[in-house]
């Protein structure tokens, strides 16, 4: 993929209590470059329990094609279904969204889901809904 029509790309896991944290940064990790930081934050939930939150933001272009590169595995029919899909997945300020299945992610598989949400800005002159949903059917198309 020579060109990456794509600001960046955010990733982000919720970890549970009842979750071991450093499976859960290894699930987000099946989408990342080896060097890439996770960030984390704790917050709490609705009834006190702790929650932590593991973040990545991929900003450089071959950043950015190693992360599409992992979503390009998703299976034919799940691929087919995002393509379709593309315009209730990409919102007013020309973000893509996308979310995955956490525990296929923990062994290494890529399929939707819950779990780890995948955001994107893509590029789009002008800057409307429109102009991003095309920009981000040619990046499906060339996955």
């Amino acid at each position: 993929m020579p060109s990456v029509p794509l600001h960046y790309v955010d990733l982000r896991a919720f970890c549970f209590v009842t979750e071991d944290d450093k499976r859960v940064e290894d699930a987000l990790r099946t989408f990342l470059p080896e060097d890439v930081p996770v960030d984390r934050a704790t917050s709490e939930g609705h009834h006190g329990d702790r929650i932590l939150v593991l973040s990545a933001r991929v900003e450089n272009a071959d950043e950015v094609r190693t992360v599409l590169e992992q979503v390009g595995e998703l299976p034919g029919k799940q691929l087919g279904r995002v393509r379709d899909e593309l315009d209730e997945r990409v919102d007013e300020n020309c973000s893509l969204f996308l979310t995955f299945e956490k525990q296929d992610a923990f062994d290494g598989e890529v399929r939707l889901g819950d779990g780890i949400t995948f955001r994107a800005k893509v590029e789009a002159y002008p800057a409307n809904k429109d102009a991003a949903v095309e920009n981000a059917r040619d990046i499906f198309e060339r996955l």
